[in-house]
């Protein structure tokens, strides 16, 4: 099975859906990198302000070359999300995509896309309290 992509930007919500579908070669990253960077250009918000979601359930077990080249492309901090779900099933595949993320504390891995959404558009919790609640005082008490 030979490797297929498809991006879909809103950018009414600055996410990005990534699908991505058996195995790649080294002649296939151009394109992939060309198309991710054609994504990007149709967001909205600030660099990096957007949240990314890319399932690879039907990504099939990548070459050693492959898993360096995506490790590479995920380490370009221009692209990085705010926050990058993967959608997959656990295995091997699972393993690699770890080792492509090299301790990025801002994507994680899920099993399913309701709770990958889910985790994307959680608010920041490490934002200073008054962006999260406001500045107006609560009243203690009745």
């Amino acid at each position: 099975m030979s490797a297929g992509y498809t991006f879909d930007v809103d950018p009414s919500r600055n996410y990005v859906r990534l699908r991505m579908h058996g195995f790649f070669t080294p002649e296939d990253l151009p394109a992939f990198i060309a198309a991710r960077r054609e994504a990007h250009v149709r967001l909205t918000c600030a660099a990096n302000a957007h949240v990314t979601l890319n399932d690879i359930r039907e990504l099939k077990i990548q070459s050693k070359e492959i898993v360096d080249g995506f490790s590479r492309m995920l380490g370009d901090s221009a692209y990085h999300a705010r926050r990058l779900a993967f959608v997959i099933t656990p295995g091997l595949l699972r393993t690699q995509v770890m080792r492509a993320l090299a301790g990025r504390d801002d994507a994680r891995c899920f099993e399913s896309k309701r709770n990958a959404e889910a985790w994307l558009f959680v608010p920041n919790i490490d934002m200073p309290i008054q962006k999260l609640v406001g500045t107006v005082p609560l009243r203690m008490g009745a």
